[in-house]
């Protein structure tokens, strides 16, 4: 936003420029009609001489002012001419700070954009999160009934005594293999008495 606004500043000011140098160039075409309007009138004066008073007055006159008049007229058209050239290097300013304006806003449109999109990435995480947190919590609770029930079963075996204290899952886990070899010793023993 700062980019766009200084360049729009320096827009403004090549506009301003370059009504300053047309306003320059009017100036200049009136300063030519007003000549053009002194030759007229000498034009006239000349017209109330005598013919031949008419012709020397004239013939000095004539070169004076064709000498002046050329002298600011060349002038003119280089000035004219160096103000074109100004406008029209002024004007290819405008056009590239005009382009650079263009193209920033669209960088800035782009980049909202983007933010849109992350923002939106972010939200589905979090919801994945949550989702995740929940499952969590319901696999949580599963697994703490399931093992309630595994130490309820290990220990209401005849012979168990109840725990003392909160058990480790390792102390849960030796008092189930504990009755599982039980269980396998009893069984073999059962076989070898029936083969006998």
């Amino acid at each position: 936003t700062g980019t766009i606004s200084s360049l729009q500043r320096q827009m403004e000011i090549q506009e301003s420029e370059v009504r300053r140098i047309r306003f320059e160039k009017e100036l200049l075409q009136k300063q030519l009609r007003e000549r053009d309007i002194q030759l007229q009138v000498v034009c006239n004066k000349f017209c109330s001489l005598t013919e031949e008073q008419r012709q020397e007055e004239a013939v000095g006159m004539m070169e004076e002012q064709n000498h002046n008049f050329y002298q600011v007229v060349t002038e003119q058209e280089s000035q004219l001419a160096e103000q074109n050239k100004l406008i029209s290097e002024l004007q290819g300013t405008i056009s590239q700070l005009q382009a650079e304006v263009v193209s920033t806003r669209l960088n800035l449109l782009k980049e909202k954009q983007a933010q849109r999109e992350i923002q939106s990435q972010v939200e589905a995480l979090q919801h994945k999160e949550l989702q995740s947190r929940v499952a969590l919590d319901l696999i949580s609770s599963k697994f703490e009934r399931y093992r309630n029930k595994i130490i309820q079963a290990t220990f209401s075996v005849e012979g168990s005594q109840d725990p003392q204290a909160e058990l480790t899952d390792d102390e849960v886990l030796e008092a189930m293999q504990r009755i599982i070899n039980e269980r396998m010793e009893f069984q073999q023993m059962l076989k070898n008495k029936g083969s006998r």
